[in-house]
Parts: structure tokens; C-alpha cells; sequence
């Protein structure tokens, strides 16, 4: 009889539990297309182990420069190559996938040099990734989800405008749907390149480089690092990722074990209501230690 009663707590009990553990489930996003020899990009979405996929990079633009697009050895851009991608993006995209461009990188020319070049960049992306239209889309007719922002040079200014720009396309009447926006800032706060484009309250996902930035990174300290997520919880954005490497060869230091994210990171921020998930360099090295697989049911 004392079991049949409680029954029904316990049914409701559990069914609280695993709403709760719904509402905080993460995503993982990873960075693809800078290494020789890793995964194709339909494959890394077959995996099912990613939400998002940000290819790497566009790293020439703005200054009045030729825009190019740079996938290492999945494709030549110059020769038309790249398009042969439009499959696999779409094939991302039935999944469920969002697929981003990341513009800029660590190595690259790029910058805006007025609010006016802001714009000519938000255009060229629009009609050549997005949902605008043009005769030399180096994607092929693969409308990406939107664009990603991995500031790191070139100068501080007028990523705002960008921002502004590309989400006013992106609601455009005539457009299909909307430009998601994501950042990859510094851990420190604020950061150099990005904050002023994050602070504008575009951006739909930050994913924080919680790696090579030995003051806030995770073996920093549980106080340091905190005091960092905590700051970057603060800024107007829509989910806060947490940026880390899937490999120790994957960058110089922050190097968080599989184990140890699990046991000791993740219960740390999993309840903030900012919480989006997990950022993985790269998906050369996840394919190297299966980083991915090993988090993904704890994310």
C-alpha cells in the first residue's frame, strides 16, 4: 500500500527531473574545413553529434578587398570547386544542422574601414552565402543559416554595422528566414575585436575561446574561470557557449579533459539560463580523440 502511494510522486518526481534536465541540455558546435583530413562535412553531420557546424573561414574581406573563401584542401574556391559543398550543407540543413561562415580567423587580411564598407560586406555575404542572389556564389545555391564572427585583427571598429546590416537582411520582407549571428570572443572581458559588435544584442549564440587565455581558462582556477563566464553570461546575447579544444595538440594551452569537463565544468554553468552548450576546435582533432562522443550525453 506505502508503495502504490508514493507512486505517483515518485512518476512525478522523475518527470521534474527530466524536464529540468531538458530545459539546461546543451548543444555542441564545431568548427570544420581548416584541416587536411578530416571528416567531409556531410559526414560530420551524419555523426549526429553536432548542432552546429561553422566552416572556417572567409578570411580576406573588407579594405576594399576581394573577398575569399579558404577550406584548405576540401575545395578551391578560384576554380568553382567549393560549390560542390552545396550538397552537404543542404544535406546539414535536413538534419537539423545550422551551417555558419565564419569570417576572419587568427591569419587573414580583413577590417571595415567605414560604416559604408560595413554595408558592402553585408551585401556580398548576403548575396553570395545567404539568402541573396548572385552568378558567382562560391557555395553553389546552398543558403547557409547564418554568419559567424571570429574577430581576431584588423581592427575594432564597425562590426557593429556589420551586425546590423546582415540582421537587417535577414529580415527583410522578401527574405526566407532570418541570419543567425554568432561570435567566438577571447574569454577575457571585454574582448579586443568582438565586444562592440556583441554588445549591439544581434547575436544569437556566443562561443567563448575558453582556451589559449591561460587568465580565464578553466585550469586558471575555478575562481578565475567563473568570474569569466559569469561576465560573459552578462553581455545581450541569446545562448553562451563554452569554447574549448578537442585536443590537447588543437591549440597552445586550456586543454580541459573529457572527464574533467564532465565532473567538474560542466555542473559549474549548466544552470545558468544562458547556457547554450559546448564549442569544439576542431573537427579534425575530434575526429582524433572522438571528444564529441565522449561529452555529448553530459552537454
Amino acid at each position: 500500500m506505502a508503495n502504490r502511494a508514493l507512486t505517483p510522486f515518485l512518476l512525478s518526481a522523475t518527470l521534474f527531473v527530466a524536464l529540468l534536465a531538458t530545459c539546461h541540455a546543451g548543444s555542441i558546435a564545431i568548427y570544420w574545413g581548416q584541416n587536411d583530413g578530416e571528416a567531409s562535412l556531410a559526414e560530420t553531420c551524419a555523426s549526429g553529434n553536432y548542432e552546429f557546424v561553422i566552416l572556417a573561414f572567409l578570411p580576406r574581406f573588407g579594405k576594399g578587398q576581394r573577398p575569399q573563401l579558404d577550406l584548405a584542401s576540401h575545395c578551391d574556391p578560384s576554380s568553382g570547386g567549393c560549390k560542390g559543398q552545396s550538397k552537404d550543407i543542404k544535406s546539414c540543413q535536413s538534419r537539423g544542422v545550422k551551417v555558419l561562415l565564419s569570417i576572419g580567423g587568427g591569419d587573414g587580411s580583413y577590417g571595415l574601414t567605414s560604416p559604408s564598407n560595413a554595408r558592402q560586406v553585408a551585401m556580398y555575404l548576403w548575396n553570395n552565402y545567404l539568402g541573396g542572389t548572385s552568378s558567382s556564389r562560391p557555395l553553389g545555391d546552398a543558403v547557409l543559416d547564418g554568419i559567424d564572427f571570429d574577430i581576431e585583427l584588423g581592427g575594432a571598429k564597425f562590426w557593429n554595422n556589420l551586425a546590423s546590416d546582415l540582421k537587417k537582411l535577414g529580415n527583410n520582407i522578401d527574405s526566407d528566414k532570418a541570419v543567425l549571428l554568432s561570435a567566438a570572443p577571447q574569454c577575457p572581458f571585454p574582448d579586443e575585436w568582438d565586444g562592440g559588435a556583441i554588445n549591439t544584442g544581434l547575436f544569437d549564440y556566443v562561443w567563448v575561446q575558453f582556451y589559449n587565455n591561460p587568465e580565464c581558462q578553466f585550469n586558471a582556477g575555478r575562481e578565475a574561470f567563473m568570474d569569466a563566464w559569469k561576465r560573459w553570461e552578462s553581455v545581450p546575447a541569446g545562448k553562451i557557449f563554452l569554447g574549448l579544444r578537442a585536443s590537447k595538440d588543437a591549440a597552445g594551452t586550456g586543454f580541459v579533459p573529457a572527464g574533467v569537463l564532465k565532473s567538474r565544468v560542466l555542473p559549474l554553468i549548466k544552470g545558468s539560463p544562458k547556457y547554450g552548450g559546448v564549442m569544439l576546435w576542431s573537427k579534425f582533432y575530434d575526429d582524433r580523440t572522438g571528444y564529441s562522443s565522449a561529452i555529448k550525453s553530459h552537454v
